[in-house]
């Protein structure tokens, strides 16, 4: 059975720091994309930032450039995204995600999908 389970979230004032961990179990990911999205009350869930499993290749969202980085564990089967300088419009529930190639930007690209992790930046 496939699983992603997001966990790290919580609450961090404006220009703190947070690590998302995504511990991703059901079968090998090599040749995934694997993808960190979030989603605002009242708005779409848009794409944070992704990363190839074997590659090792990332691509980021212009908002979080320079501020977040993601990363993976090949031996922990775990993908992470660390939040520094965190702003108040980073608040959202963070969605983990893998998909199989395409637009790394599109959510409709990715198969499996975790829970999500709340997020709650205070200014």
């Amino acid at each position: 059975q496939v699983q992603l389970v997001e966990s790290g979230g919580g609450l961090v004032q404006a220009g703190g720091s947070l690590r998302l961990s995504c511990a991703a179990s059901g079968r090998t990911w090599n040749n995934y994309v694997m993808g960190w999205f979030r989603q605002a009350p009242g708005k779409e869930r848009e794409f944070v930032a992704a990363i190839h499993w074997s590659a090792g290749g990332t691509y980021y969202t212009d908002s979080v450039k320079g501020r977040f980085t993601i990363s993976r564990d090949n031996a922990k089967n775990t993908v992470y995204l660390q939040m520094n300088s965190l702003k108040p419009e980073d608040t959202g529930v963070y969605y983990c995600a893998a998909g199989a190639g395409g637009m790394w930007t599109s959510k409709n690209q990715y198969i499996y999908w975790g829970q999500g992790t709340q997020v709650t930046v205070s200014s």
